[in-house]
């Protein structure tokens, strides 16, 4: 569909709580699209709604990994988590730097499909982290909070 601008740190729709979808309509699945070319033309592993400018509770996971579908959950919520790990995250909505954030080590994510149906991802290392990124993402939680340390990324 589109390539949308994402939103950079200093805009005050980062850090707004994100408004629950109560209907997967055709605007809706316009909207998870432009997620989709957003994220792969902004070289990611995750983008939230929030991060081009909507303020709904949309998230989206590709790790890149050949034989996996990307991962869309809408109104997405950590049932459970467990574990501790601490490693190096950056954000695309801060270009430039990362941080070292302690994240669970294991989740378990439900919420809904594009097509509506519930759905239940139960994930560990990466992915694990990554949906705790997104997901504080539409709770207006930018990760360079939950940081113990920031770092300016060398030139390359």
């Amino acid at each position: 569909m589109a390539v949308r601008e994402i939103l950079q740190y200093g805009d005050k729709r980062l850090t707004t709580v994100c408004e629950k979808v109560q209907k997967i309509d055709g605007k809706i699945l316009d909207l998870i699209d432009d997620m989709m070319d957003t994220l792969y033309e902004g070289n990611g592993i995750g983008l939230a709604a929030p991060q081009i400018g909507v303020l709904k509770r949309v998230i989206l996971i590709d790790l890149g990994e050949e034989d996996e579908e990307p991962i869309i959950v809408i109104n997405p919520i950590i049932t459970a988590k467990s574990g501790e790990e601490k490693d190096i995250e950056g954000c695309l909505s801060y270009l430039g730097y990362e941080g070292e954030v302690v994240r669970p080590t294991s989740v378990t994510v439900e919420g809904l499909n594009y097509k509506g149906k519930k759905v239940t991802h139960n994930a560990t290392g990466l992915l694990a982290r990554a949906f705790c990124h997104e997901i504080d993402h539409l709770d207006g939680i930018l990760y360079m909070s939950r940081a113990e340390e920031m770092f300016k990324q060398e030139e390359e």
